[in-house]
């Protein structure tokens, strides 16, 4: 990429309210480091604490979601550690009505019908049915092919007040990336 790139690509950011912008290979150190600086850019900006803590949850769960289902990966073992790296795209950014999280990454095409309508039926629900959803999740077996308790998606529905948006964009037969903004 030359150096003319890189500056347009910041300009695209900068016009669209972008904050914080991360692209490449996500772990759980990464998700400390870059959590941290979110939050302080947030401080910085003098930020309604229950604002902040909305966008960051958010951003968290987005980054797990990434950590923990990406179809983009790279797997190894070094000196008896297992690797498992996972890529996605990742920003923060304020628009005139709020902030919103946005992330991206590939799944698996089978994958996008059954996550397609069940991000159209966690969106279609008001507080109550997040509440009641949530506490319905909890309560039950973790859902196959699931490595968390499934909540993650009603989470972040329940923290974005200005509600969330998502599509699939196909990529070849076997991938689409999966892109969420979700608003606050």
């Amino acid at each position: 990429m030359d150096s003319m790139a890189i500056m347009n690509l910041r300009k695209v950011m900068v016009n669209e309210g972008i904050l914080f912008y991360y692209c490449g290979f996500v772990t759980e150190k990464i998700l400390a480091v870059i959590g941290e600086t979110v939050m302080d850019k947030l401080e910085l900006d003098n930020t309604e604490r229950p604002v902040a803590r909305g966008v960051f949850g958010v951003f968290v769960e987005q980054v797990q979601n990434i950590i923990r289902y990406s179809a983009e990966n790279q797997e190894g073992v070094i000196e008896e550690r297992s690797i498992d790296l996972r890529h996605g795209m990742l920003a923060v950014g304020r628009d005139a009505e709020g902030y919103f999280v946005f992330s991206a990454n590939a799944i698996k095409n089978h994958d996008v019908d059954r996550l397609r309508s069940g991000l159209a039926h966690i969106r279609s629900l008001d507080r109550s049915g997040l509440k009641a959803m949530h506490k319905e999740i909890l309560r039950g077996e973790t859902p196959e092919g699931s490595k968390g308790a499934g909540v993650g998606f009603v989470d972040i529905a329940r923290l974005a007040s200005r509600g969330f948006e998502f599509e699939f964009l196909g990529v070849n037969e076997t991938l689409s990336y999966f892109i969420l903004k979700a608003h606050l």
